[in-house]
């Protein structure tokens, strides 16, 4: 589906949208359900990711496919590899198979689990024969992917011992593995965080509990763009949220108020006033934490004529496409300034946006929904549009409540 965008008949934006449950908070409660069948989950997300999640969890023997869904993948390897019994093939699209689980794979066979690579060494597909776990120590390098880590912390409490896992080097996306601590906690499972070390406790039943999945704040963002580039006085009101979130991508909250967007918390939702504001010359970002977010923030500071210094986007390289690398083409088209590493993003400020250019998204949906926003600058084209079901199906929908003209092409 390719989809034509345009302005809206005023950049005055008033309008209230419920956004679904955290992707990330969904895919690890259901984990976790799995484990324990007395675990009830509420504001579950709707998207491909979190179906696919579910149905692989059901399924016992033979083929798993989770399509894009990087976390699925992630999360299932360890999942598969500690149930005693199960034996599958885990695989997914051809981008899947291009991205790397070696290292989450050697931690695991460290344990002892069972899993070998059907085609490509150190790439999916997989086959998993489930086994009974007893080692407990494992190490991970810091610096990779949080959803190796959160994969092994996961599953730990349901292992004989539970596990001890030490992390080699710098930390990346702390708050994605404090967010799965978070959860474990929730349910009754002891853990520490000390150094490098994350200990996580065996615990084999756990009390009814419900689990509420706070709604996206990386789906979230994509409203902080349109606000950042709509007129002074425009409010967009977001449901549900909370000012204690687990999930790292709430440091848009403070990020935004850069580019004079002021966040309000009103019991379970936060509102986004576009107020006055002296504009910065310059962004400077360490993204570390929340990587996410980086393609909804080099699209604002574009949109706003503002340059920008992002920096912390090592694991951008291997997400559903090179971020890094999709953002210096597509931003280039619009008549960008724009250079990126392996791990940072420069932009320099741009007066004039080239009109009705197609964006290709690159099985991203955060390279589809990141544009978005610019709507309200210029006229664009958003190819393969209908790739937002990864992780938030009705995107184009809640766009076109806000008044942004949307249109197959």
């Amino acid at each position: 589906m390719k989809l034509h965008i345009s302005k809206p008949v005023s950049n005055l934006i008033k309008e209230s949208i419920k956004i679904t449950g955290s992707k990330s908070e969904s895919n690890r409660s259901l984990l976790l359900k799995a484990l324990y069948s007395s675990i009830n989950i509420s504001n579950i997300s709707n998207s491909d990711d979190a179906i696919v999640m579910e149905k692989g969890l059901q399924i016992t023997t033979g083929e798993v496919d989770i399509h894009h869904a990087g976390t699925a993948m992630r999360f299932l390897t360890s999942y598969f590899a500690t149930q005693e019994g199960k034996e599958i093939t885990l695989t997914g699209s051809q981008r899947m198979t291009e991205r790397p689980i070696k290292v989450l794979v050697e931690a695991l066979q460290s344990l002892g689990a069972d899993i070998s690579y059907v085609k490509n060494e150190g790439y999916p597909p997989i086959h998993i024969k489930g086994k009974k776990i007893t080692k407990n120590k494992v190490s991970l390098p810091a610096d990779i992917s949080s959803q190796y880590i959160s994969s092994l912390l996961l599953t730990a409490p349901s292992l004989e011992n539970g596990i001890e896992l030490e992390l080699v080097g710098k930390i990346t996306s702390v708050p994605y593995i404090k967010m799965t601590l978070a959860l474990l906690s929730q349910i009754g499972v002891e853990s520490s965080f000390v150094g490098n070390t994350i200990t996580v406790s065996s615990k084999k039943e756990v009390a009814t509990t419900n689990l509420v999945v706070e709604s996206d704040w990386s789906s979230a963002s994509y409203y902080y763009g349109l606000i950042a580039l709509s007129d002074v006085g425009s409010q967009i009101t977001l449901s549900a949220y909370k000012e204690n979130s687990l999930q790292g991508d709430s440091v848009l909250a403070k990020i935004y108020t850069d580019f004079g967007v002021q966040t309000t918390f009103k019991e379970n939702q936060i509102v986004l006033e576009k107020i006055q504001k002296e504009q910065l010359p310059k962004v400077i970002i360490d993204l570390a934490n929340a990587p996410d977010i980086a393609q909804t923030i080099a699209v604002t500071c574009f949109g706003l004529g503002v340059a920008c210094h992002l920096t912390g986007l090592h694991t951008l390289k291997i997400k559903e496409t090179d971020r890094l690398e999709a953002l210096h083409t597509e931003l280039s088209k619009l008549g960008a300034n724009i250079t990126v590493t392996n791990e940072a993003l420069s932009l320099e400020p741009s007066e004039n946006i080239i009109p009705d250019v197609a964006i290709d998204t690159y099985n991203d949906h955060r390279m589809a929904m990141a544009f978005g926003p610019l709507a309200l600058k210029t006229s664009l084209f958003i190819n393969d549009a209908g790739v937002v079901s990864k992780s938030y199906p009705d995107y184009w929908e809640d766009f076109k409540r806000l008044g942004i003209v949307i249109k197959e092409a």
